[in-house]
This record gives C-alpha cells, sequence and structure tokens, in this order.
C-alpha cells in the first residue's frame, strides 16, 4: 500500500463501519461511506455489516473510483453452547484464502438458521465440525473483538482468553470512543486486559453513518426496527451523533497514537481486493476425451446439421465459425454448455422454453435449441450479445413454462447441490408508500392520517415534490412535524429492506460457491440465494443464468396440445408457419389482446400504422414502443418514412446496407450498430453505436456521443 501524505495529521483506517445493508441499524449507503473516507482521506475503509458481505461490491466500486484501499469484512455476534451470549467480533479478510473462509463462515451462520437471521457459536471458530475443519480460528483473518460498554473487566479477561487463543496473533481489541460518559473507565479497562493478554489494541469509531447529519435517520431506523415511535425509544437510541465517519483531527484528540497506528498496520496486511475473484463454471458437462472448445464444437454442428438438414447455409456456417473463435477467445464455452444442459433437460421432459434477449443474435444459441430465431432468416450481430472490447459477461434469458419452472430449478440444485448453485438476490428497497408509512409509524403520525397518505401517493421525486403532495391531502407542509415526515420519507426511498430472491438469475460455480459469495437461505422452501444482486454480478464480471417463468409458454403448451388432438397428430413450436400473412392482418388490426409483446395499449396503437408483414416488422415496432425512442423523438421520423411521407434516403457509401431494414434510421442500438458496420472501417466490437458517422446520426442531426475509439479509422482523426 503506498504511503499517502495525512497532512501532519495522524494516518487512520476505519475497520468497522456498518452501512445500511445491516437492516434498520446502518443509516448511509455503501458507496457514499467509501466516498465520505476518500474525501476524509482515510488510509482504509472497511465496510463490516453483520454477518453480512451484501454492500461490499457498491462500496468496493466506489472505493476504486475514489482512490481509497477497500477492506472487506463482516461483525459477527458468537453464542455459548448454552445459547446464551459470547461476545461480538469483526473479521477482516487478509487474502483471497481469508476472503473464501469469511465468505464460507457467513454461508454456514446464515445456512443453519431461517432467513433474515444467522448462528454463530464460539465451537464453530475453536472445535469446528470436521466438514468445516479448515475454518478453525478463520485463517487469513484479522480478529477484533468487539467489547461491550462500558467494559467489565472479569467479562473482558475471558473472553480475552478464548480470543487470544483461537485467532493467535491476528487478534486485536476494539478501543471505541464515542463522547460518553464512561469513556475513560472503557478505555482504562480495555486497556489493562489487552496488556495482560498481550493482544494489541486498535481504534475503532464503529460508524453507522457517513456524516453526522445523518443521526436523526438513525434513529428513525432504530425506532422502526424497535417498533415503537421516536419519542418512546428513549436509551435504546444512541445518545449523540459520534458513530458517523469523524475527521483525523477528531479522531487525533481522542484516541492514544498507537491505537491510531494499528489501524493503518492492520490495512497495510488486509491485501485482498475483489478484483482477486475469479469464477469458474462446471466441467462435469464436458465428456472424457473432449475440450470444453471441442464439445462445444460438436454439438454446435450436430444442431446445426438438424435445423438444416438439406445443408448449412453458406452464410450461417460463417456466422458460426466467427462466434466460436469469439467464445473461445473469451473461454466462455463452460457457459454456452451449461445453459445448453439446462435447455435439453427441459426439451427432454416436455418443459417449452425459449431464450430471448441479445442471446437471439447468436446462431450457436440456435443451433444449441436456446433459441428459436433463425440466423439465415434475419442480419445478426453477435457483438450485441458477447464483446471482446466490451468485457461484460454474456447473458442468456431462458423462459420456462411457468407452471413447470420449478421442475428445471430443482434440476440445477440436484445436479450441482445447494454449496455450487444458488439464486441471485434481488435487494428489496423502500418504496414511495413504504418509506412514507415506516417513517410516519416512527414519528407518531396518527395511523389513520399515514394510511390515507401512503395510498394516495404512489411516487414522490423530491422533498419539495412530496411536499406539495402533502398540501394536496390537506396537510400543512408548513407544520414543523410534516417537514421531518418528507425529509425522513425521501431519505428513505431506495434504501434496502431485506434481500430477496432474484426471479430466476442462478450463479452456478464449479467449486464451493459459498468461497466466492456468502449464501443464504430464501424465505421459499429448497431455495437458497447469494447475497449479491445481479447489478453486483456485473460489477465483478461474473456470470448467470436467468432460468424465468413465462405464463405465455403454459399458454402456448395448452394450445399446442389442443392443435395436436384436434388434428390427430403431434403439432409442436417448431411446426408453426414462419410467416401467417392472416396473423399479420390481426395484428395490423391490433386485435392483439392476450398475444405476448404487443398487447399492451401503446403497442396496439403503433400497429395499425406500422402496418407489419413480416417478423422484423414486429422486431422494429416492439423495440421502438419505449420511453427512450418516444422522448427521443424517433418514432414519427420512422413511421413517415415507412409510410411513404418522407422518402428513404441513405449514406452514400452504404447504399442502404445496415439500416435498410429501419428505412434508414437508427433509433434503436441493433440499427445503430448496423449502420456503423456499413459505414466502412467501424469495428461495432463495443456493442452500440460507437462512432457519430453519417449511419449512426440521432435525431435532429446531432451525432451520438463517441463511446469508445473503436473506429480505427476514423479515431485518430479525432471523429
Amino acid at each position: 500500500m503506498p504511503a499517502p501524505d495525512f497532512g501532519g495529521l495522524p494516518a487512520y483506517a476505519e475497520l468497522q463501519c456498518a452501512s445500511n445493508f445491516s437492516f434498520l441499524r446502518g443509516a448511509s449507503h455503501a458507496d457514499d461511506i467509501a466516498a465520505r473516507a476518500a474525501q476524509l482521506r482515510y488510509a482504509a475503509i472497511a465496510v463490516t455489516d453483520e454477518c453480512s458481505l451484501a454492500g461490499v461490491v457498491r462500496a468496493h466500486v466506489e472505493a476504486k473510483n475514489a482512490g481509497i484501499p477497500f477492506i472487506v469484512g463482516s461483525e459477527f455476534a458468537l453464542t455459548n453452547a448454552d445459547g446464551s451470549h459470547a461476545l461480538r467480533f469483526t473479521a477482516l479478510a487478509m487474502t483471497r484464502e481469508g476472503y473464501g473462509n469469511l465468505s464460507e463462515l457467513i454461508t454456514l451462520a446464515r445456512m443453519r438458521a431461517d432467513k433474515g437471521n444467522y448462528r454463530l457459536a464460539t465451537r464453530d471458530l475453536d472445535h469446528p465440525e470436521a466438514s468445516h475443519g479448515h475454518l478453525k480460528g478463520l485463517p487469513d483473518c484479522m480478529a477484533i473483538l468487539n467489547p461491550e460498554y462500558p467494559a467489565n473487566e472479569a467479562r473482558l479477561d475471558a473472553q480475552l482468553e478464548w480470543f487470544a487463543a483461537t485467532f493467535g496473533e491476528r487478534a486485536r481489541i476494539a478501543l471505541t470512543l464515542h463522547a460518553r460518559a464512561m469513556d475513560d473507565l472503557h478505555r482504562g479497562a480495555i486497556e489493562r486486559a489487552a496488556t495482560r493478554h498481550a493482544v494489541p489494541v486498535v481504534a475503532t469509531g464503529a460508524p453507522v453513518m457517513h456524516v453526522r447529519s445523518r443521526k436523526p435517520l438513525q434513529d428513525v431506523l432504530s425506532a422502526i426496527r424497535l417498533g415503537r415511535p421516536v419519542a418512546e425509544c428513549g436509551y435504546d437510541l444512541a445518545p449523540n451523533a459520534e458513530q458517523h465517519l469523524r475527521s483525523r483531527l477528531r479522531l487525533a484528540n481522542l484516541y492514544p497514537a498507537r491505537a491510531l497506528a494499528e489501524t493503518v498496520e492492520i490495512a497495510r496486511r488486509c491485501t485482498f481486493s475483489l478484483d482477486e475473484l475469479r469464477y469458474e463454471y462446471p466441467d462435469e458437462l464436458v465428456p472424457d476425451g473432449f475440450t470444453p472448445e471441442a464439445y462445444l464444437r460438436q454439438e454446435t454442428y450436430t444442431g446445426a446439421h438438424r435445423r438444416w438438414p438439406a445443408g448449412i447455409p453458406h452464410k450461417v456456417q460463417a456466422q458460426i465459425e466467427h462466434e466460436l473463435a469469439l467464445i473461445a477467445d473469451l473461454r466462455y464455452e463452460p457457459y454456452f454448455l451449461t445453459v445448453y444442459d439446462i435447455v435439453r433437460f427441459a426439451r427432454n421432459e416436455g418443459i417449452l422454453c425459449q431464450g430471448r434477449g441479445s442471446a437471439a443474435n447468436s446462431a450457436v444459441c440456435y443451433c444449441l435449441g436456446v433459441t428459436e430465431v433463425d440466423p439465415a432468416r434475419s442480419s445478426m450481430l453477435f457483438e450485441r450479445f458477447i464483446s471482446k472490447e466490451r468485457g461484460e459477461p454474456p447473458d442468456i434469458d431462458v423462459d420456462f413454462e411457468h407452471q413447470r419452472r420449478e421442475e428445471v430449478v430443482q434440476y440445477i440444485y440436484r445436479k450441482y447441490g445447494r454449496d455450487r448453485a444458488a439464486l441471485t438476490a434481488a435487494v428489496t428497497t423502500y418504496r414511495p408508500r413504504s418509506a412514507l408509512r415506516e417513517s410516519g409509524k416512527a414519528l407518531g403520525i396518527d395511523p389513520a392520517i399515514v394510511d390515507r397518505v401512503a395510498k394516495a401517493h404512489h411516487w414522490f421525486d423530491s422533498k419539495e415534490d412530496l411536499l406539495s403532495r402533502f398540501a394536496e391531502a390537506g396537510l400543512d407542509p408548513q407544520a414543523p412535524l410534516i417537514a421531518q415526515w418528507a425529509d425522513f420519507a425521501t431519505l428513505l426511498l431506495g434504501f434496502p429492506r431485506h434481500l430477496s430472491q432474484h426471479s430466476g438469475g442462478f450463479v452456478i460455480s464449479r467449486g464451493k460457491l459459498s468461497r466466492l459469495v456468502p449464501i443464504e437461505n430464501a424465505a421459499m422452501v429448497d431455495r437458497s440465494i447469494i447475497q449479491w444482486d445481479k447489478d453486483d454480478i456485473e460489477a465483478l464480471g461474473l456470470l448467470k443464468i436467468d432460468v424465468l417463468a413465462l405464463g405465455m409458454l403454459s399458454a402456448v403448451r395448452r394450445a399446442l396440445d389442443l392443435i395436436s388432438e384436434k388434428r390427430g397428430k403431434v403439432f409442436e413450436l417448431q411446426d408453426i408457419p414462419a410467416e401467417d400473412s392472416a396473423t399479420y392482418e390481426m395484428i395490423c388490426r391490433a386485435d392483439t389482446v392476450g398475444v405476448f409483446q404487443i398487447e399492451s395499449r401503446a403497442q396496439m396503437s403503433m400497429l395499425p400504422r406500422l402496418q407489419p408483414r413480416q417478423f422484423y416488422d414486429l422486431v422494429i415496432e416492439v423495440a421502438i414502443v419505449r420511453p427512450g425512442p418516444v422522448q427521443g423523438g424517433m418514432v414519427h421520423p420512422y413511421l413517415r418514412r415507412r409510410q411513404g411521407i418522407e422518402p428513404v434516403t441513405f449514406p452514400e457509401s452504404t447504399d442502404g446496407a445496415g439500416t435498410s431494414p429501419y428505412a434508414g434510421r437508427a433509433d434503436f442500438p441493433g440499427a445503430g450498430d448496423a449502420g456503423c458496420n456499413a459505414c466502412g472501417g467501424l469495428f461495432c466490437g463495443g456493442g452500440r453505436p460507437v462512432a457519430p458517422c453519417d449511419g449512426c446520426v440521432a435525431p435532429q442531426g446531432r451525432p451520438r456521443r463517441l463511446l469508445r475509439p473503436h473506429c480505427q479509422r476514423h479515431a485518430p482523426a479525432g471523429v
């Protein structure tokens, strides 16, 4: 770790900090904590939520941006063999091995308890069961004992004796001073006990908020947790606002120099970064004698010959080779084979499934049976799905019949085990109604008023917006209590309430998933989730598979069964005619109630004007009836060109190549990419419009922003 200039003040690293993922205790977002620590020029910052790593990815990303070292950690409450409270301590990951041990310890504690709780005993660390013997003493982790306040020397001696014996030279004891009445007695007891047991003392602030001004919100959160109004919480609330990230000048006046220096020494030893995590997909899907690359190639071409028994079209074969080369270069074969295995199981069981999203741009996915979008019938841009330059992992969404999706979920659990497969988390946050209800109750506002206001407000954008809506509801926005209510409700928006399960995003690993990310029980029986959501997974470049449920596929299944019964022979999804004029006539009349994707009022109003006559017309129609194209003024110019009101023109160099299906418009990313390819010399590996060339002109003639200099010909010229 480089030695920064600390401006004459003692260096300090905060090693214990709770974010709002310590639900109803922490009053700040993890990224706000990291940003504030950088502003205060701390040597390092740790986020140590209780038995959780849910907030560490957000803090890690912000810490990288702010240029401050970040330490991964967690706090635990241990019980004795009889179930009584033993002690609290904080563990900090020193290395990748230590992080794996920490993650596995959290998993152990969470998986033996119901959702939202955990159980961890002293024996789990000093005499663990054989299956978790490698967690004895939590190797490669620093351990900091958090004494009760004020410290009882006799009790502290017993705790330190066990603590030092269990963690050895990695044991420390925290000195936390919050300007309370018994700070001197507390400090004296800790220093004497530390001397007797030869355990170094380390200064900690144990903050639960990034700035002092969050103290009122922290009180409200405490009141919500306690189930009482703030006015009735009394001594259960923190006596002051010292539990925030304090200035180093303030800390230098409170703590002994050696305790401050110890924080920096611990930070120096904790070298692990979340960037070190490497994700490995299962390898048992590859038969003996095959490499993943060779097996994926074999299965792809087996599927290709099944799709085109008369011979694979030259264009398609070239596309397959291009995709296989890029997949091999990025080593994504195990990911594709894992998806292929799941889809193959579903098809063998007669479960309808269909890949969607950008995976529809893949000929390999079509050959493997993941999607049903025929590459021979459309122009595909694989780089919208996978790109070397973009550096983002692929994301294949597969829909299954909603009535049978659980069979697929349990197949994954059976095949890989609960220790290697889990659903990603979905962070349930405070929405307008819940923020209004919870903050109103905490302030002691009449329940009838809280209920009336919450039911009347579906959304608000700011405190001022909420105050105006309060006035509409007959409340006085100038009243101090109402103003406070607006303050707290606004602050609570977006705060996490709990972790729930994603609709179907699976993370599957080659080894123990619990050494990559903690796993805990979901509310549903036989379900487990990791502690990170899809955004965390994406930020770290990890891979997930979306196993989703779609009611329309269940309806299609029943329709296929009915047709088969009427005709006296099996009628399957692939037997549906590719283009049916009678169907398009129905669509052009907007007779689409119950038709998936084109049944909304906005879609039904567009269909008679667009008059779709082929499949790709529907692709364009679905793509442009979205907030972005509508607000950007893209829809009407396209319709005028399509209806012949406005001439269709193309850049001279393209002769319509790339943008001709879109009437010369580049109104959504696929059109922009195709136009860039057609302009000559433009490499669209980024998967989005990459240069303001003639084929990528936005409405009103404004060129799109240059995202990356992928155009080797134009970028040097400053295009």
